[in-house]
C-alpha cells in the first residue's frame, strides 16, 4: 500500500531555514508526481510545489517562490521541500502528496512553526 511519511518539521525563528523530508513507498516513486500542500489553523489546505515525474519541471505557490525549492531523489524514494527566509506565516503542518491515478495519497503531516 502506499505510504507518504514527512519529517524535518520544528520550530525555527523568522528568517531561518528548514528541510522536510517525504519518503515514500509501495509504488513506482519515480513515475508520479510528487507535491507538498501546507494547512494552517483555521484556513484550508493549499498547495506549496509540485514537481513532475519526467519533465521534473515545477510550480510553486506565490507566497514561496524563490524562497522554497521541492526536489526528489528517486533511488531514496524521497521528495525534499528545502524552505529558506522563513515567514511567521509559513507557521502550518505540511504535507506530502502523491497523484497516482487522478488519486491523491497523503502523509501524516509534520507541523512547522515559525516564531521567535
Amino acid at each position: 500500500q502506499v505510504q507518504l511519511v514527512e519529517s524535518g518539521g520544528g520550530l525555527v525563528q523568522p528568517g531561518g531555514s528548514l528541510r522536510l523530508s517525504c519518503a515514500a513507498s509501495g509504488f513506482t516513486f519515480s513515475s508520479y508526481r510528487m507535491g507538498w500542500y501546507r494547512q494552517a489553523p483555521g484556513k484550508e489546505r493549499e498547495l506549496v510545489a509540485v514537481l513532475t515525474s519526467v519533465a521534473g519541471s515545477t510550480n510553486y505557490a506565490d507566497s514561496v517562490k524563490g524562497r522554497f525549492t521541492i526536489s526528489r531523489d528517486n533511488a531514496k524514494n524521497t521528495v525534499y521541500l528545502q524552505m529558506t527566509s522563513l515567514k511567521p506565516e509559513d507557521t502550518a503542518v505540511y504535507y506530502c502528496n502523491a497523484r497516482i491515478s487522478s488519486y491523491g495519497y497523503w502523509g501524516q503531516g509534520t507541523q512547522v512553526t515559525v516564531s521567535s
